[in-house]
């Protein structure tokens, strides 16, 4: 192992590299940039290409033919680029090529402001293209995250044959960290018998889903929900910070989930019994965090967005246990301290600050 000062976006990209990635697509988009720019300087020199395209739409469809032959390919953006990447997002999933795709979420709606936000959440885990699809989407909440899950998701990716997306904001993409990289290994890639190689590639699959009839639209359809399912089953992942004898919980992903373990420790000094669960996939969602929970008096979720994430924590919980909210929005961060004031102002505690 080696140890090297990076930003979040550049070990992105250091992964990308390290996991055998040869290929690169995309448009440069603030807070993302940094991505690409790395992957300019460094991927030619293990025989990699970057091209960036004329926009986003072109880039997620260059990505489609490059998985198509069996590439290991990436692409980068952030929220207005991200979802212009939504239609491509839908036809790789369809046709179950795998693809990793790197959103570094800036705030919005519109064209929105660079600070950190988490306002893509529904975009990411809901599906953002048409149709019934669900890509794997992995939240880090640091810099070695960022390089640990990336180098995960093209696993992942090829795996399930399905995109997946990297979830980070503003925030991480920029923060420098000491990263563990590991040595630039020989990558051996999956058997991809799936693949488009001329004549024997046509005859194994097809690539495209044109002019299906209904019939072969539902068992395609289906044959895509088994897949999912058995994503849902075998990838729900997430990390518990002093649960075990917790009394009230905190939910947080990414940075918010980074500033929680911060006001759990300063509860805890206090004596306050609180704890954390940190989402690492947010699809699947981890509902099995969330199964034996009967200790729990209430729980608060930690968002940079609107509340959005809170949805899903109600349902993995069936509505038995309360579920509150603490927020900010346009790229403002959330402190330990505010966490710590509203958790004594919803279950009446005595806290200080």
């Amino acid at each position: 192992m080696i140890k090297k000062l990076l930003k979040g976006n550049e070990a992105i990209g250091e992964a990308a590299i390290h996991a055998g990635c040869k290929l690169f697509f995309g448009y440069p988009i603030t807070p993302s940039t940094e991505i690409i720019e790395y992957l300019s300087k460094h991927m030619p020199k293990v025989g990699g290409t970057v091209l960036q395209g004329e926009d986003e739409i072109a880039s997620i469809n260059m990505c489609y033919g490059a998985s198509a032959v069996g590439a290991r390919v990436m692409t980068a953006s952030s929220s207005p680029g991200f979802s212009l990447k939504q239609e491509g997002m839908s036809y790789l999933a369809a046709n179950q090529l795998p693809v990793v795709v790197v959103n570094v979420n800036r705030s919005g709606p519109g064209l929105g402001g660079l600070g950190p936000n988490q306002g893509d959440y529904f975009q990411c885990v809901k599906g953002g293209g048409h149709g019934d699809y669900r890509t794997i989407v992995l939240a880090p909440s640091k810099g070695q995250e960022m390089y640990d899950y990336t180098m995960e998701a093209f696993d992942l990716a090829d795996q399930y044959r399905t995109p997946v997306v990297i979830l980070a904001d503003g925030m991480l993409g920029q923060t420098m960290e000491s990263i563990e990289l590991k040595e630039r290994p020989t990558v051996t890639l999956p058997e991809k018998d799936w693949a488009a190689d001329g004549c024997r590639g046509r005859a194994k699959r097809k690539i495209a889903m044109y002019n299906l009839t209904n019939e072969e639209g539902e068992v395609t359809a289906l044959r895509l929900q088994e897949n999912i399912e058995r994503m849902r089953e075998t990838e729900q992942r997430w990390e518990n910070y002093y649960t075990e004898d917790a009394e009230y919980l905190l939910v947080g992903y990414g940075t918010c989930g980074r500033v929680a373990k911060s006001a759990v420790q300063l509860a805890r000094e206090q004596g306050i019994k609180l704890g954390l669960i940190r989402p690492i996939t947010l699809w699947p969602f981890p509902e099995k965090a969330f199964q034996e929970l009967a200790h729990i008096k209430g729980i608060l979720t930690i968002e940079l967005n609107a509340g959005q994430m809170i949805e899903d924590v109600k349902l993995a919980t069936d509505r038995t246990i309360p579920v509150h909210l603490h927020n900010r929005m346009g790229g403002m961060l959330i402190s330990e301290h505010s966490i710590l004031r509203k958790i004594a102002q919803i279950f009446n505690l005595e806290v200080k600050v």
